[in-house]
C-alpha cells in the first residue's frame, strides 16, 4: 500500500508521512472517494503490521510528494496507554514459573509466551489472530504475576512448554514457525486486556457450535454470534461405545445406561447435569471422563451401542480461535478480534 514511510518532529509532536504513487490502485481510490474511517483502519494495520515505533497521532498521506490527506489517529486509536516506570511487563522481564513437578525457575516473559502459543495455539493460524491470542495469554500472565508472584505452568487458561520442545515436532519447518511467533510476542509487547481496570482471565477455545457462552460470574463474557465455526474441521465429533465400555468409564451400571437423562442443560445447548441410574453427572464431568470436546452433547441409545455425538471444542467462553482466524482472514485487527469475542474489555499498553 504505502511505499516508504518517514517520521518527522516539528518541535512539539511526531508526524508519520505515508508515501505512495498514483500509479498504485489504492492512490486513486484516495483521489476519488476519501472515507477517513477507511483510510485510518488501513493505516492504523499498517503502522501495526511494520512495527513502526510511532507515538504521535498524525498521519500525512502523500502523493507523489503532495500531500492530499491528514489523518489524527488519536480519536480511532484502540489501544489506551499507560506510562510505567516499572520494567517488569517488558518482554524481556523475568517472570517465575512452576512446574508440574512443583520446581520453581524464571525465565523471560517473551519465552514464556513463545512456549504458551506454540503449545495452545491450533496449526496454520494468521499471524493477526496469534496476535490476539499473545495479548490474551500476556494478560494471564500479568494477572498471576500480579496476584501469585508465579505462574503454574499447567491450568485451566494456557499449557506451557518450552518452545525447544517443537524442534522435534516441528523438525520441517521449526524456523518459519518460530519467527512467526516471536513476530506476535513482539508487535503486542507489553499490551494486556482489562475490565473495570482488572486483568481479564482469557478464556479461549479451539471452535464452538457457532455461539459463545455468557457467564454470570464472569461480566465480561457475552454471547456472540460465531457462524464461522460451521466451516471448523472440529466442528462435530461423534463416538461410538459399547454398554459395557460406557460403564467401565463412568463406573455405572450397564443397565442404567439405557435410563440415563438430561436434567438441566444450558440456553446454548450445553449439557449441565445428567442422570445415571442413582449417580448425577455434570456436563463438565461427563465430558472429562469420556474425553469428549465440549459439553453440547447429543446422546443416541442403541439396543448394542450408544453414539454421543458434540459440538465444539473448548469450554465454549470467550474467543474462538478458529472464528477469530475467519475474522482475520477478512482483515481486521487483533484489537477489532479481542473487541469481537469480549465486547467489554478495553486494550492496553504499558510503555
Amino acid at each position: 500500500m504505502f511505499y516508504r514511510y518517514e517520521i518527522k518532529n516539528n518541535g512539539k509532536e511526531e508526524i508519520l508521512y505515508l508515501y505512495l504513487t498514483m500509479s498504485y490502485e489504492f492512490s486513486k481510490e484516495l483521489g476519488l472517494k476519501a472515507d477517513d474511517k477507511e483510510l485510518t483502519r488501513r493505516t492504523t494495520n499498517f503502522i501495526k503490521n511494520n512495527s513502526i515505533d510511532f507515538n504521535g497521532n498524525k498521519v500525512y498521506l502523500v502523493i507523489d510528494g503532495i500531500v492530499v490527506k491528514t489523518l489524527d489517529l488519536k480519536k480511532e486509536n484502540p489501544i489506551e496507554v499507560l506510562r510505567m516506570t516499572n520494567p517488569k511487563y517488558d518482554n524481556k522481564s523475568l517472570v517465575t514459573i512452576k512446574t508440574e513437578d512443583q520446581i520453581v525457575t524464571q525465565i523471560t516473559l517473551k519465552d514464556y509466551l513463545l512456549g504458551v502459543l506454540a503449545t495452545n495455539a491450533i496449526s496454520n493460524l494468521e499471524l493477526t489472530t496469534l496476535k490476539a491470542l499473545c495479548v490474551l495469554y500476556r494478560t494471564y500472565a500479568y494477572k498471576q504475576m500480579k496476584e501469585k508472584e508465579y505462574i503454574n505452568v499447567s491450568n485451566q487458561f494456557q499449557l506451557y512448554k518450552p518452545i525447544s520442545y517443537y524442534k522435534l515436532l516441528w523438525s520441517n519447518n521449526y524456523q518459519e514457525n518460530y519467527n512467526k511467533l516471536e513476530k506476535a510476542v513482539n508487535d503486542t509487547n507489553c499490551e494486556f486486556v482489562s475490565y473495570e481496570g482488572e486483568y481479564i482471565l482469557p478464556f479461549i477455545h479451539i471452535t464452538n457450535n457457532t455461539r459463545t457462552d455468557t457467564s454470570f460470574d464472569y461480566p465480561y463474557l457475552e454471547q456472540r454470534v460465531s457462524l464461522w465455526d460451521y466451516e471448523s474441521p472440529y466442528y462435530l465429533e461423534i463416538k461410538k461405545y459399547n454398554y459395557k465400555e460406557l460403564a467401565t468409564l463412568l463406573k455405572v451400571s450397564s443397565k442404567d445406561i439405557k435410563e440415563m437423562k438430561i436434567t438441566e442443560i444450558s440456553k446454548n445447548n450445553h449439557i449441565s447435569k445428567m442422570k445415571i441410574g442413582d449417580k448425577t453427572f455434570t456436563g463438565e464431568s461427563f465430558k472429562n471422563l469420556l474425553h469428549l470436546k465440549s459439553t453440547d452433547i447429543n446422546i443416541i441409545i442403541n439396543p448394542t451401542y450408544i453414539k454421543v455425538i458434540t459440538k465444539g471444542w473448548g469450554n465454549n467462553l470467550g474467543l474462538s480461535q478458529f472464528g477469530a482466524n475467519e475474522i482475520a482472514k477478512v482483515g481486521c485487527s487483533y484489537v477489532d478480534i479481542i473487541k469481537y469475542y469480549f465486547p467489554k474489555v478495553t486494550v492496553k499498553r504499558y510503555i
